[in-house]
């Protein structure tokens, strides 16, 4: 389960590692619930960790963290490959959802 994967040990008395893994929970069930693809999924989920280290790493604000979203959803649904980001397995319409989402 995601609790194993995410290798949290003191879930019952860590309110960090609860909330974490109801962040990622959350951002799960609602992939799948978008019918995602499993790289999409993986996508995601990949992005849903780059922006928590945003934020807890690299002390971002919410501005620059939406600037990075921006930058990393960049090209999707273009045809020239060049300049464009590494989600481009979204489709426009998945994008903006994923947007509204976060």
């Amino acid at each position: 389960n995601l609790e194993e994967f995410l290798n949290f040990k003191q879930l019952k008395t860590s309110l960090k590692e609860a909330i974490l893994l109801d962040y990622y929970t959350a951002g799960f069930w609602w992939a799948k619930e978008m019918n995602f693809s499993l790289i999409q999924l993986s996508g995601f989920m990949d992005l849903l960790n780059f922006l928590l280290e945003n934020l807890s790493d690299k002390h971002m604000t919410l501005g620059d963290n939406l600037k990075e979203l921006g930058k990393a959803m960049a090209g999707i649904g273009e045809t020239d490959s060049e300049g464009t980001g590494d989600l481009n397995f979204f489709s426009i319409e998945q994008a903006k959802a994923v947007i509204d989402y976060l």
